[in-house]
């Protein structure tokens, strides 16, 4: 049964308080704010912000409380693990919201912290069975996602075996592999490692300031100022990404590569893309 929530995975430093877009001036297509007004219906709805992924969640708390205050959000709250918020508490209180939204940091932490634990139950049942509910997450926040999840790697001139690690993530789409900060880190590299590990899934680079929301479990659309790189190993034939020994480099032959932008949308199962103004 495809999951009746939203799920909404942000590349990193989208429009908000602390930040400067790079395409703020040059895109002319540009909106204010308009990635995290995709965060809730109405303003007055529900957000619990899950900063476990910072080493400096107060900082974090406080860049999201401007820029929610300036986009109008009357309804939030922030957590961060089960030392400060009881168990109980932490439960109810996603059961409670309209959104949950995973800051960055430091994805590890996101998948360590929550790996089979009751709150990535809940966030599983919540996201299958509530339509009104939207599950979000920024730069690491949205890599952890998905069941498979980037959590190091090289990102040199060459991919070579084994420079990288994947972990398991939330597992709330199982169809991708997303990366983020993708365009001004240049990670073309890794991600594409990681979706020649597991050529029956898509890689999803999203730039900065881009998302893509995603509905059904597979249809997604491009949101934001910047651009969605999709690349897919699924007719890749000739390739080393099994022979290869530690540290020497990957070859891939016929890999594709789309690229994606504002309001284009992307089937995840059958790969067609499609833009509307």
């Amino acid at each position: 049964m495809s999951p009746k929530g939203k799920l909404l995975i942000i590349g990193g430093n989208e429009d908000r308080a602390d930040n400067e877009v790079e395409m703020k001036e040059s895109n002319q297509a540009f909106l204010n704010d308009e990635i995290l007004k995709l965060l809730v219906n109405s303003k007055d709805d529900r957000i619990e912000v899950i900063t476990i992924a910072s080493s400096e969640p107060a900082s974090m708390r406080d860049t999201y409380q401007k820029t929610f205050d300036d986009i109008g959000y009357t309804n939030f709250g922030f957590l961060h693990d089960t030392e400060e918020t009881p168990i109980a508490d932490y439960l109810k209180r996603i059961a409670d919201s309209k959104t949950v939204f995973f800051t960055g940091g430091d994805q590890s932490k996101i998948c360590q912290h929550l790996e089979n634990s009751d709150i990535q139950r809940a966030l599983k049942e919540k996201y299958q069975n509530d339509g009104d509910f939207i599950i979000a997450g920024t730069s690491a926040g949205a890599m952890s996602i998905p069941q498979i999840v980037i959590c190091e790697a090289e990102n040199g001139e060459a991919i070579l075996a084994n420079d990288i690690k994947l972990e398991s993530g939330l597992g709330l789409i199982t169809n991708l592999i997303a990366d983020t900060h993708f365009v001004s880190r240049g990670r073309f590299g890794r991600l594409t490692h990681a979706v020649l590990l597991h050529q029956d899934l898509y890689g999803v680079g999203l730039g900065e300031d881009t998302a893509l929301l995603i509905k059904d479990g597979n249809k997604a659309i491009c949101k934001g100022s910047g651009m969605v790189i999709m690349i897919s190993a699924k007719k890749v034939e000739n390739t080393n990404i099994s022979s290869a020994k530690d540290g020497c480099p990957v070859y891939a032959e016929n890999l594709t590569v789309h690229i994606l932008t504002e309001n284009c949308t992307v089937d995840l199962e059958t790969g067609n893309i499609e833009k509307t103004d």
